[in-house]
């Protein structure tokens, strides 16, 4: 059996991440997994579960029909209502059967919990899964600059799919048999928890991240006012502006735009990098992108050697002359 842990967004819709995750144990049950240990139906050919911790919408519910998920395993209780490593773990650990496939999206929360998973099991974990057949399983390492392949021993394989690792693919819809559970939450397991969240729109991370083009824009720009031409085009795509850490760190613009190791993870249909000249920090945030455009004064940059398509020359220049095309085609 594969399991799936399913995480939500405040509205209670699937994560985008979550639903790569689905599509990716899809993919680890080619002619139908094992009889689940429970008393329920068998679950179809290559059919994962999933596991929800609170409130589950009926919208969540039908989008994971769709992603083809036979049954799901709804954990609510009082003392989950806020999240807590220790008590979500467990929770989870005691409804997935000993010989199964635990995975989550290599979220934060999905991390911190597979990891805590992994020590109250006993079993080795494995991170940024990208790729799974007969020979194992293929990870990323050092922010995606080097793979390792590797194999988990005993009964329970806990992982993580490391972010746009495969499309989120619909399948063919089923209608997922619900199961509710009567938990017994031990209180040394909410010794840390959430006690707050305060959600603040500057660090509001979702659009870049869903963005089917985005424009990025490094130190190139020159200064924190160098960003018009940019932020113009960003606004013709209907796209989302992405910057390197450089830019971040200088402050010229929010964390919650930065992409790369340690910003967001993006796999858009097109990323036009603008002055950015490629850190394998950033290569590691973009390498999800389908087709890559770099504008850049030095041909010998990394991001223009990987590009798709190039345009050598100041970005300010090349930027608003598109942005003039873009306008002239438009009247």
């Amino acid at each position: 059996m594969t399991v799936v842990y399913v995480e939500t967004d405040p509205a209670g819709e699937v994560t985008l991440t979550s639903a790569e995750a689905i599509t990716f144990a899809r993919q680890l049950l080619p002619d139908g997994g094992p009889d689940t240990s429970r008393e329920v139906a068998a679950p179809p050919s290559g059919s994962p579960e999933g596991v929800v911790i609170g409130e589950l919408s009926d919208s969540a519910v039908a989008e994971l029909g769709r992603l083809g998920v036979s049954v799901i395993h709804h954990l609510e209780h009082p003392d989950l209502a806020e999240y807590s490593a220790a008590a979500w773990a467990q929770a989870i650990v005691d409804i997935t059967p000993e010989s199964s496939t635990l995975l989550a999206s290599g979220t934060p929360r999905g991390m911190e919990l597979m990891a805590h998973v992994a020590l109250r099991t006993g079993q080795r974990m494995a991170a940024n899964v990208i790729g799974a057949d007969e020979e194992g399983l293929l990870r990323q390492v050092h922010g995606g600059t080097a793979f390792e392949r590797l194999r988990l021993d005993g009964e329970l394989h806990v992982l993580t799919i490391a972010g746009h690792a495969c499309n989120p693919e619909e399948t063919t819809p089923v209608t997922p048999e619900v199961y509710d559970y009567e938990l017994d939450v031990a209180e040394a397991d909410l010794a840390t928890r959430v006690q707050r969240t305060e959600a603040e729109a500057a660090d509001d991370a979702s659009g870049l991240t869903s963005a089917r083009a985005v424009v990025g824009a490094g130190r190139g720009v020159g200064s924190e006012n160098g960003f018009s031409e940019v932020l113009e085009l960003v606004d013709h795509l209907g796209g989302a502006l992405g910057v390197s850490r450089v830019v971040t760190g200088l402050g010229w613009r929010p964390h919650a735009e930065q992409v790369g190791q340690t910003g967001s993870r993006i796999s858009p249909d097109v990323y036009i990098a603008c002055g950015i000249s490629g850190a394998i920090q950033h290569m590691a945030g973009i390498e999800g992108a389908k087709t890559l455009v770099a504008i850049n004064s030095d041909e010998e940059s990394t991001m223009v050697q990987r590009a798709d398509y190039a345009i050598i020359g100041d970005l300010h220049e090349v930027v608003g002359a598109v942005n003039e095309e873009i306008v002239r085609r438009k009247q």
